[in-house]
């Protein structure tokens, strides 16, 4: 009960018409923030931020945690329309969201996505809510043993879950570990695998890498099958929103599942990206079109949106409750708090119950209020398709190399994109998964580097990674998902004798 008071308390701090403003502000400038590849919502954030230092805090940083949410919503339109990801999380929507929308299901994708994201994002305000000691506290346990953990299971769930070829998926995975690897060792300070190139010093920029992969190989691919000079099928009515609404609740247990581990991965904190990638392996599992995954199923829309968006909003409880920022996003919220002279942290919750309580309210309100503007444009995102490719492949290419260029203002990282654009048409002409590659590349960098402090730490004893209850359970889920290919083929054959 005095949880529900102080958020009562909380929503008539928030719901001040200078507020409700704001969030509507917010959210169309995350909107375009996830939009433009290679911004993101940490940098959309950043730039933002000295905007509102002469704003009261409460009203700033519900500003800025609207622009999160509609940064969050954003990246999902340009992973759907153009198969190109506006934000890393939204990586694994385009498996399924662009060939939906190549079926002229752009409005359905669309719909699936915005909801799904609003789904996700209310049950991990409702944890934030109710359940902040408890998953504070839990989160104190994690160490470098335990997050190297998670991202074995992450791995080790891609190729358990895969319904493909397991070698393929754990090739593309090595290719990804390896790019990973380029750059500058952050524990012994020497040069890996830059070959001569100062600007690998810092290793393969993410954002390029999956631009380059997913917009500029999709575009080779199109090119390769001769420029269609028609647009795709796109109705401009609102009769896509209604139809898609009808179908999700047969997906609820999906939802349930992908806002589980959405949560867990934001608060341990893991981060937006594995979880949509996690809980689309997981989906494709259990679901019983998981065959289909992957040919355009809302399904595999539902699946990586609600655990994005569900990491994305419960990466903001450590930040809150332990002064422990559970994304870039949140850290630069972080820093916005201690400018405004407020120390995040247990203590936060007593001296300033006015600004958490108000957050917390403008957490609901603020994705209500995405919802609404997102579902509302659903028709105009979707007639986009109407263009016809060959007007638009420029476009495309344009938006690419800007968001390549913005990512550290150079010509370098535009021939790169260039350069993983030819590698993401290879992989697909040779039907490997591309997904695995990205997930390492993205991870591979966190994953070695938490291996490395467990074992020096524990003076190079592997035994770490089975030293306490929390860190074993989660290693042998991970070795079990890693050889479950082998033991599904080796009862495939019993049957079969059998």
């Amino acid at each position: 009960m005095e949880e529900i008071n102080s958020l009562l308390h909380g929503f008539s701090v928030a719901l001040t018409p200078f507020n409700l403003m704001l969030m509507f502000v917010g959210v169309v400038l995350g909107v375009l923030i996830g939009v433009l590849p290679g911004l993101g919502g940490a940098n959309g954030v950043a730039i933002l931020l000295p905007l509102t230092f002469t704003m009261p805090p409460t009203s700033a940083i519900i500003m800025l945690s609207c622009i999160y949410w509609g940064a969050l919503f954003g990246g999902a339109i340009t992973s759907i329309l153009f198969n190109i990801p506006g934000e890393p999380w939204s990586v694994a929507t385009t498996f399924d969201g662009y060939p939906l929308a190549q079926k002229g299901r752009a409005g359905h994708a669309l719909t699936a996505a915005f909801t799904s994201s609003f789904i996700g994002a209310l049950i991990a305000v409702v944890v934030i809510t109710f359940l902040s000691p408890v998953v504070a506290s839990f989160a104190l346990k994690f160490g470098p043993p335990e997050y190297f953990a998670v991202y074995f299971l992450t791995f080790a769930a891609f190729v358990g879950m895969s319904k493909g070829q397991a070698w393929k998926t754990i090739s593309s995975m090595m290719i990804g570990f390896a790019l990973a690897a380029v750059g500058l060792d952050s524990v012994t300070g020497q040069l890996r695998l830059t070959f001569g190139f100062m600007e690998l010093l810092q290793g393969f920029d993410f954002l390029i890498a999956v631009i380059g992969l997913f917009g500029i190989g999709e575009i080779l691919l199109t090119l390769e099958e001769g420029l269609a000079f028609k647009g795709a099928n796109a109705r401009i009515n609102l009769k896509a929103v209604i139809e898609t609404w009808r179908e999700l609740p047969r997906y609820w247990l999906t939802s349930l599942r992908s806002s589980a581990v959405g949560c867990f991965m934001g608060i341990v904190p893991g981060g937006a990206t594995p979880a949509s990638f996690m809980a689309y392996g997981v989906a494709k599992r259990f679901s019983k079109d998981g065959d289909r995954f992957g040919t355009g199923q809302v399904e595999g829309v539902v699946a990586p949106e609600t655990a994005a968006h569900a990491a994305g909003t419960s990466a903001l409880l450590p930040m809150l409750t332990l002064g422990v920022p559970g994304s870039p996003t949140a850290a630069v919220l972080l820093g916005g708090l201690l400018i405004w002279g407020l120390q995040p942290g247990p203590m936060l919750f007593v001296e300033q119950k006015d600004f958490v309580w108000g957050l917390i309210a403008s957490m609901y309100l603020g994705n209500i209020a995405g919802l609404i503007v997102v579902l509302t444009t659903v028709p105009l995102f979707a007639a986009i398709l109407r263009i016809p490719f060959s007007i638009i492949a420029p476009i495309i290419l344009v938006i690419c190399a800007i968001g390549a260029y913005t990512v550290h203002t150079s010509m370098f990282d535009v021939w790169l994109m260039l350069v993983f654009g030819v590698v993401g048409y290879v992989f697909k002409k040779l039907d490997y998964p591309l997904a695995p590659l990205v997930l390492a590349l993205v991870l591979g960098d966190r994953a070695e580097s938490s291996f490395r402090q467990a074992l020096l730490g524990s003076q190079g004893e592997l035994a770490i990674f089975f030293s306490n209850g929390l860190v074993g359970t989660i290693m042998t889920l991970g070795i079990l998902m890693l050889v479950w290919p082998l033991v599904s083929a080796a009862l495939a054959r019993l049957r079969k004798a059998a």
